[in-house]
């Protein structure tokens, strides 16, 4: 390992610092292996870690250069290395974005486990907003009502029958749940016996739950996502889940059309509100539907790692 990395620390899918999803990003991180990298996201212990680990041209007192237009990076939480997840994606284009490249360049492309991400910067507001292009989704396994309210110790009469509990994927797989209302979503309290015994037979480890009240009036949906199998009992702004929402949304026409551009509120109930913003629409000609999460990113902090 070598004798200091560089790090950045950015809160994703913040209004204001020291709100939205903590990341830390460490730049020249090309020396590691896999067990130093977790070690260290184990450390940090975010709910995930990135590390960019593209060859650089010049030494370490200057900026980083990368071969190609892609740049490699890996995703870690503290238990484990994931494929694919939402707010280190649109954390570490910022970083690439602001102290990489240190450009006004309009996108980015991430070439992460699950495969190339590409990340647009729209500077059309007061302050960037980061869009990432997101897999066309997989719709898998549907569950029981019953199975779900034991894992989410609510009633049956909460959950939003008039939709299914399912499975989706957009990189990363998460089951969907509609409840009716935000005091059902405020009270869950998460079955770790139950949740054990479904994700054993379950692709996807996380759960996220959504209704249609809101906090704020201006958003559309309340969002709470569920990881422990990641080690994160609740994380407080999750792209790849919303992402995954997104698709749920247009496939069920849970507002009634084929097209969406919506806000929607995650991490209240865990004293760190985030704001992601979601669009999604299907293609007439072949039905697939496109998904694109967005949201603002804010810089914390930069340093060393010993």
């Amino acid at each position: 390992m070598k004798k200091s990395l560089k790090y950045y620390i950015v809160d994703v899918f913040a209004e204001a610092k020291y709100t939205g999803n903590q990341l830390a990003v460490f730049t020249n991180a090309s020396g590691l292996n896999q067990e130093q990298m977790q070690a260290i996201a184990r450390e940090i212990n975010y709910s995930e870690t990135t590390f960019i680990i593209s060859k650089q041209a010049m030494s370490d007192d200057k900026p980083l250069r990368v071969y190609a237009d892609k740049y490699d990076v890996r995703i870690f939480t503290p238990s484990q290395e994931i494929p694919f997840a939402g707010h280190p994606t649109l954390g570490t284009a910022y970083i690439l974005q602001q102290e990489i490249i240190n450009q006004s360049i309009e996108r980015v492309i991430l070439n992460l486990k699950v495969g190339e991400i590409t990340v647009n910067i729209d500077r059309s507001g007061s302050e960037p907003c980061l869009w990432m292009q997101q897999k066309i989704p997989i719709f898998s396994k549907i569950f029981s009502v019953e199975k779900i309210v034991e894992v989410l110790q609510l009633n049956i009469h909460e959950i939003d029958a008039s939709y299914p509990i399912q499975e989706v994927s957009t990189g990363l797989p998460f089951i969907i749940v509609p409840v009716k209302a935000l005091h059902s979503l405020k009270r869950i309290k998460v079955n770790l016996d139950k949740y054990n015994e479904l994700i054993q037979y379950t692709d996807a480890k996380c759960l996220l739950v959504f209704c249609p009240e809101t906090y704020h009036q201006e958003n559309n949906l309340n969002v709470r996502v569920f990881c422990p199998y990641l080690g994160i009992p609740e994380d407080p702004a999750t792209g790849s889940a919303n992402g995954c929402l997104a698709a749920y949304l247009v496939e069920h026409s849970y507002f009634g059309r084929s097209k969406i551009n919506l806000r929607v509120e995650q991490g209240y109930e865990i004293n760190r509100p985030s704001l992601l913003l979601l669009k999604a629409s299907k293609n007439p000609s072949n039905e697939a539907i496109e998904v694109s999460v967005g949201g603002k990113v804010i810089m914390v902090a930069k340093g060393e790692f010993l």
